[in-house]
Parts: C-alpha cells; structure tokens; sequence
C-alpha cells in the first residue's frame, strides 16, 4: 500500500506537525525519528496537553489546518478525549495528543527511548511565559 504524498517530506510534515501543536502551547513537544525502527510511519510527534480541551484544540488545529493547506486527511482519527489520548495518524507522521496522565502511562517515549529525537525549534509566546521554558529543552 503506497503512502500519500503531498509537496511535503515526512520530515517536514512532522515539524508541521509539531509546529501547529506549539502554536496551540502544547507542552513537551518531541518528535521521535522512527524510519530504522517500524514500517508503519517515518515519526511520532508526542505533545502534552494541560487538560482535556487544550488537547480538543490542539488535535483540532493540526487536523483543520493540514486539511485545509496540505489537502491531508487523518487515516483512522481516534480523537477519544476522554482517555486522555488522541492520535493523528497521517500514515508517514503520527500525532500523539495526551494530557499530563496519560503521558506518564503510556509513555511512548521509555517504549521507544532507542529512537532519534528530531532536533524543532519554535518560536516564543510573549503571551505564555511556559513556552520560553520548554523551548529552551528541545
């Protein structure tokens, strides 16, 4: 089964990705680069969120935003808020949504610690001082 492709990489889709979750202040944003470890996707971007609607938006945004300028659909959305866990999947990059809770128990990151981290960069909030804090870590 061929992957979609559009004029984006995998690797710029999940600095896309990962982009569009920061503009909505997710926090600990990772992009996980998973190309030697599965078949199934290129990365993971994991962000917390600090409740159940800031993850409704953060989902939201990526979803709306990626439809309507990159033409991509999510295949199999899980948008199931209320475990604290929504994913993404756009087959090349898989978006992982969680609140504080559920981060620690799935922890994605622990099961797969072997995976690179992609180096992202975003830009400050001047209106959300925690933005500066948790850029500073990536």
């Amino acid at each position: 089964m061929a992957k979609a492709r559009t004029e984006l990489d995998s690797q710029e889709l999940a600095r896309e990705v990962a982009r569009l979750a920061d503009t909505k202040l997710a926090d600990d944003i990772v992009v996980l680069d998973m190309r030697d470890l599965v078949a199934y996707t290129d990365y993971l971007v994991i962000a917390t969120a600090r409740n159940e609607r800031q993850a409704k938006s953060i989902v939201d945004e990526v979803h709306h935003v990626l439809k309507r300028e990159k033409g991509l659909l999510p295949v199999n959305p899980d948008r199931a808020g209320e475990t604290g866990w929504s994913v993404l999947d756009y087959l090349d990059v898989v978006c992982h949504v969680f609140t504080e809770d559920a981060r620690q128990t799935y922890d994605l990151e622990e099961l797969w610690h072997e995976a690179p981290r992609l180096e992202i960069q975003f830009e400050t909030h001047e209106a959300h001082p925690v933005s500066a804090a948790r850029s500073s870590g990536r």
